[in-house]
């Protein structure tokens, strides 16, 4: 069985970045990077992450590596971690599709979440161009453009009405059907089931209502339902792992989980989700492993200077 001193199940921002931060303090790390596609695999580019803006989600993990391939501390398993199990000894077994089973002292969880896509005509082809998730992501390319804010909570609703004027002049609350009770910030406000996507290769022309009504909109900000990866599940079931309401993982403000010795960062627990967001908790999370294990558990690897050699 192999050893390490962190196993990460999850290969986005967060868990990269974790993995460096673990590697240059000579920690030896494996990460479990999913076979699924991941959450951004619609989107062209990476944004917000100063270097590396406008390359695309597959260019930032393959140069991600080769930065930590300079280390020597990290293997890459591409494989879908299953469960996490204590011992034996101070650490836990992790198993994984189609893998050993290998220890290691600490886990990082860093598996993101699974949006659920709506079943509407065009959405598919809009998503992550012209309806998207995040405007700190992608607003500038959809800057000057007609906006509509698809969301049933009034309080999401009154930050819509004023705060994305920065990217559109012309911002319109849709409820896809929902019809809360609350004040909605002075919003422009349109109810009614969403059934289609009018667009042009994904480039977003209207919105048609169940009711036939066509709504003229050049963007939807759309924040999906989520649900976690089913290793985060299988752990909430079985292991102990407490998960909010909203079915993200808890972590207390140094990223520990209800698990002792299994922490967790990125977008899975949180709603406030951006490839800076995840690298931050990613590195956030590495740095109190580190605090919390004290010295590695191996020496570094063979062939690699140490810090005292010139």
């Amino acid at each position: 069985m192999q050893h390490f001193d962190v196993a990460i199940i999850g290969g986005g921002p967060a868990g990269l970045t974790a993995a460096m931060a673990l590697s240059r303090s000579l920690r030896r790390v494996v990460v479990l990077d999913s076979v699924r596609p991941p959450r951004n695999v619609f989107a062209k580019e990476v944004h917000g992450i100063v270097g590396l803006d406008g390359v695309s989600p597959g260019e930032y993990r393959r140069r991600a590596w080769d930065d930590l391939k300079k280390y020597g501390m990290a293997e890459l398993h591409e494989v879908t971690g299953t469960d996490v199990t204590p011992g034996p000894e101070d650490g836990f077994t992790v198993t994984a599709e189609d893998s050993r089973p290998m220890w290691a002292r600490r886990v990082l969880l860093t598996a993101g979440m699974v949006d659920v896509h709506p079943e509407i005509e065009g959405f598919g082809e809009c998503w992550g161009k012209t309806v998207i998730h995040c405007p700190l992501c992608l607003g500038w390319e959809n800057r000057d453009r007609t906006w509509g804010v698809v969301t049933g909570d009034p309080e999401f609703a009154a930050t819509a009405a004023a705060g994305f004027s920065a990217w559109s002049d012309d911002v319109i609350v849709l409820t896809d059907g929902a019809t809360p009770a609350g004040e909605w910030g002075g919003a422009a406000v349109v109810e009614g089931k969403i059934r289609r996507l009018h667009h042009i290769g994904g480039d977003l022309r209207a919105v048609e209502l169940a009711d036939g009504t066509v709504i003229d909109r050049q963007t939807l900000l759309w924040q999906l339902d989520q649900r976690p990866v089913p290793l985060i599940a299988h752990l909430a079931e079985h292991r102990g792992l407490a998960m909010d309401e909203d079915g993200y993982v808890e972590v207390d403000g140094s990223f520990r989980t209800s698990v002792p010795g299994v922490y967790a960062a990125g977008d899975l627990v949180t709603e406030a989700q951006a490839a800076v967001e995840s690298a931050a908790g990613g590195s956030g999370a590495a740095f109190q492993i580190i605090a919390d294990t004290g010295r590695p558990s191996g020496p570094s690897p063979v062939g690699y200077p140490s810090a005292a050699q010139p």
